[in-house]
């Protein structure tokens, strides 16, 4: 990819327009990504995302298709739940922020109907232009599961690895990225975590990022934590970069850049998607220097907003990525 470093991108999701909320054909959801696509040229970002309005289903809005999308197709995986499968799901650690579960793991974990690459082709042929394709993480996903069949937690996070990363072949996208938003609160799970991504990561042609970040519902954080007990994981993940939330995160936080092993290359969120406020250039360019103050300029490889846009106003996240690459713009100029 060429572009001023560090290069610019988004997360990975983008408003859901209406038009496809309300009327969910081939023909309007083409019509959407279209649009999508094309909003980020115009912005100047340089590495595209899909806006992820492929997975959006109007059942299961609640997560923009970040679990059902993936869990659904997937054979072993029964959606029907008894009121035991509530009371179990409940019980499960660190489970208050959703109040079912995803389904219920009963037989061995397959693909199912589950095709990856048909929705990255799908994509693929409407730019020209460097593109991310982005996964969830065996991790999180199990998390919402009820295990009824395997032996172990560890058992069921490395069966929908294997079907992540199966999916994946073919998929040649110039990124691929993983997101992992619910580690973040259980630390403890670190290792588990990380074999999972790298395995979804062993046959990947491209470039590989992890997303870590801790969660966003209606601005709001999710998962409480920091990185300090996450640069273990960090530096366990066999990726060329990690994205990282910190726009909103403490000045504590940002001093674990310090610890990321050197051969990682660092993405650094300087768009807050918890606040509909527009960042101007001059803070987004305060940002990307001060990470760089941290870290080394070397060091980043990508600036994008801390997460996911689809929670916010579609006015407001053009207006974010119109300032994200304005603000590179100004911090790379004030370097030359």
């Amino acid at each position: 990819m060429q572009g001023k470093y560090p290069l610019t991108t988004t997360v990975g999701s983008y408003p859901t327009p209406l038009w496809l909320q309300s009327f969910s054909t081939k023909d309007n959801l083409l019509d959407a990504i279209l649009v999508v696509l094309k909003t980020q040229e115009l912005a100047g970002i340089d590495l595209l995302v899909d806006g992820e309005l492929h997975r959006w289903n109007i059942n299961h809005a609640a997560t923009n298709g970040m679990i059902d999308y993936f869990v659904r197709p997937m054979s072993g995986i029964q959606t029907d739940f008894t009121r035991k499968d509530f009371e179990d799901f409940r019980n499960q650690s660190g489970m208050a922020y959703r109040v079912e579960p995803a389904g219920i793991a009963f037989d061995h974990i397959g693909p199912g109907n589950l095709n990856l690459l048909r929705d990255y082709e799908l994509v693929r042929g409407l730019t020209q232009r460097p593109l991310k394709f982005t996964v969830t993480s065996p991790y999180m996903l199990a998390r919402v599961l009820v295990n009824k069949y395997y032996n172990t937690f560890q058992d069921l996070v490395f069966a929908i690895a294997e079907v992540l990363a199966e999916q994946l072949a073919g998929v040649d996208a110039d990124v691929i990225q993983v997101d992992e938003a619910n580690l973040t609160g259980s630390p403890e799970n670190a290792e588990i975590a990380a074999a999972g991504i790298n395995r979804v990561f062993e046959d990947a042609p491209n470039q590989k990022a992890v997303h870590l970040c801790f969660g966003n519902y209606g601005g709001q954080t999710v998962q409480q934590g920091t990185y300090k007990h996450l640069i273990d994981f960090i530096n366990g993940l066999s990726c060329d970069h990690v994205v990282l939330e910190m726009a909103r995160r403490p000045e504590s936080d940002k001093q674990i850049l310090r610890e990321v092993k050197p051969e990682m290359d660092i993405g650094i969120g300087v768009i807050d998607i918890k606040d509909n406020q527009v960042e101007t250039p001059d803070e987004v360019a305060q940002r990307i220097e001060d990470a760089a103050q941290i870290c080394g300029q070397e060091r980043l490889r990508y600036v994008h907003p801390d997460c996911g846009l689809w929670m916010l106003p579609r006015s407001v996240a053009d207006a974010k990525m119109r300032a994200l690459v304005k603000g590179r713009d100004l911090f790379v100029g004030g370097k030359n």
